[in-house]
């Protein structure tokens, strides 16, 4: 196994829980930087644009620039260039579609003439009419790709467990006969995205998630280390997954001491070990 030297690092669950940052997080991130540890953010947020996060992190005391934010609009701009000329359908919240630049914008409410049908988290804002609407203009036009940023299944907010968009994508996927094109987590391309940035390779690269589907499992078959937190939407039935986490810790504030005897002096993570 290759010396790890870089980290992608979720953000809500691992970094913060709804307004409040996770304890030890900034002290973390703070070692991160004084350690020179080439790090980004690797998140499936949907619900609001890169520089909204980047002026929340900056809220916690957390420095950071939008270029070191990976998040699925971003690579879903790129990808829609390419391969989908044409007004794409959004159906994500209005700030983050200021994150599409350049891709023309399928007026709202129409319920014909998508050349793409983009799929973010609405949270509250799904209801039937509004899926329903997403289903008319993938069966108005057969060519028309079904892309997904991310298939998160749920998430915790301030009130408890909420779906996230994994399972809207699915019901469309059902009901239209079409395999999305999944642009976040657990896409290897979306993994790929962040190495890019890093400029590291998969082997020398570990991902810190509190997801064990988006975030273990996407980085394993990327061919990425996997942490796995105990914070955020984690539940005692993760450990079962597979494939497992390589280490599992308390939270991102075990990450220093994790790295330091497992990277800093023995490199083998063989296993899940518990911190």
């Amino acid at each position: 196994m290759a010396p790890l030297r870089a980290l992608a690092i979720d953000l809500d669950g691992v970094i913060y829980q709804d307004e409040r940052a996770i304890d030890g997080a900034c002290e973390t991130l703070s070692w991160l930087r004084a350690h020179s540890i080439p790090h980004v953010f690797l998140t499936n947020t949907t619900s609001c644009p890169r520089d909204e996060l980047v002026a929340k992190l900056a809220g916690f005391g957390i420095s950071a620039t939008r270029e070191h934010i990976v998040t699925p609009a971003v690579v879903a701009t790129d990808w829609l260039r390419m391969h989908a000329s044409g007004p794409a359908a959004l159906f994500v919240p209005a700030a983050t579609a200021t994150d599409f630049a350049g891709v023309p914008a399928l007026e709202q409410g129409a319920q014909s003439g998508a050349c793409s049908v983009v799929l973010g988290d609405l949270g509250l804002a799904w209801d039937f009419e509004t899926l329903n609407r997403a289903f008319r203009l993938l069966m108005d036009n057969a060519t028309a790709p079904l892309v997904a940023l991310g298939m998160t299944r749920y998430w915790r907010a301030a009130d408890g467990l909420r779906m996230d968009v994994g399972p809207f994508v699915s019901a469309l996927e059902h009901a239209t006969s079409r395999r999305a094109v999944v642009l976040g987590k657990p896409a290897p391309a979306f993994f790929q995205t962040a190495l890019s940035t890093l400029k590291c390779a998969a082997v020398e690269t570990a991902m810190i998630g509190d997801d064990v589907v988006a975030d273990v499992a996407g980085a394993r078959v990327a061919g990425l280390c996997a942490l796995l937190v105990r914070t955020g939407k984690f539940r005692e039935s993760d450990l079962a997954a597979r494939p497992g986490a390589d280490a599992i810790l308390g939270s991102i504030a075990d990450l220093p001491r994790w790295w330091v005897e497992h990277v800093g002096g023995d490199n083998g993570v063989g296993g899940p070990s518990e911190y």
